[in-house]
């Protein structure tokens, strides 16, 4: 399971969505999600799932990679799924004791588990196709007018880069532990959920420990290197804005118009 956690982590490629300046991703991502969560037609789903699977062409992520990163909310998508099914009302199809299964409730369970998974995996590609330091950067620059009225605009955009780049370590830590812990004996895929939960619970202790020490040596090497925050800081690559990132923006403001118009047409 732990392997399948796929969050933070960067596929160094040469795609077009690689080489689009990450200021152009972060925009194209709220577009997206505002898009995913406009659509509630089939036409208009239709044309997200489409975008998606084109955006995951272009930036020649494998699909599995995207599969893999569904499997840790697995639980969430099934119990979605679940109540929408039998907790929506409408015209009723198959009655399961005091639960009944509705045409409405179908619908509405196909949606929301396609909206969770488009929206994880689009979001995903964010991740996958951008390095964390050009994600720092590009949204200290989005958000760069919030300095004037004294957002920390710059810890902010670090503190977030930094949880994304320690993802998998701390994974890549637990998955030590683990094995460390199974070579002493420890049985972790035995029992109810409970048991397995209980099971876990050594685990916490040297996992804080380990992230505790890996922040202190983060803040020693910050600090020996005279790190003070954004005033007056350079950056070896710097973002520019091409002629294909104001292309993909515009074709994005192009696909949420149209899912808009869709879902005033009821499709």
């Amino acid at each position: 399971m732990l392997k399948d956690i796929t969050l933070g982590q960067f596929f160094p490629g040469d795609s077009i969505t690689h080489r689009l300046d990450a200021r152009c991703k972060l925009i194209i991502v709220v577009l997206y999600i505002a898009a995913l969560f406009t659509a509630n037609g089939y036409i208009s789903y239709a044309l997200v799932i489409a975008v998606t699977a084109l955006m995951i062409a272009v930036s020649h992520i494998p699909l599995k990679s995207l599969v893999r990163g569904l499997k840790p909310v697995m639980v969430i998508i099934i119990i979605t799924a679940i109540l929408n099914l039998f907790f929506t009302t409408g015209t009723p199809l198959v009655k399961l004791g005091p639960l009944t299964l509705t045409k409405e409730g179908v619908v509405r369970a196909v949606f929301m588990v396609l909206r969770i998974t488009l929206l994880i995996m689009g979001t995903f590609l964010l991740t996958y196709t951008t390095s964390p330091m050009a994600l720092t950067d590009g949204m200290e620059q989005l958000f760069n007018p919030l300095k004037k009225i004294k957002v920390p605009v710059h810890e902010m955009s670090m503190m977030m880069s930094m949880a994304l780049r320690f993802i998998p370590t701390l994974i890549e830590e637990t998955d030590k532990i683990m094995s460390a812990q199974k070579a002493r004996g420890a049985d972790f895929e035995t029992g109810n959920i409970f048991q397995r939960a209980k099971a876990l619970l050594p685990l916490l202790v040297p996992l804080f420990v380990s992230a505790f020490r890996r922040a202190d040596e983060l803040a020693t090497a910050m600090e020996s290197r005279c790190y003070h925050g954004g005033e007056g800081r350079t950056r070896m690559k710097q973002l520019v804005w091409a002629a294909r990132d104001t292309i993909a923006l515009l074709l994005f403001v192009v696909f949420l118009a149209a899912v808009i118009a869709l879902r005033h047409f009821g499709l």
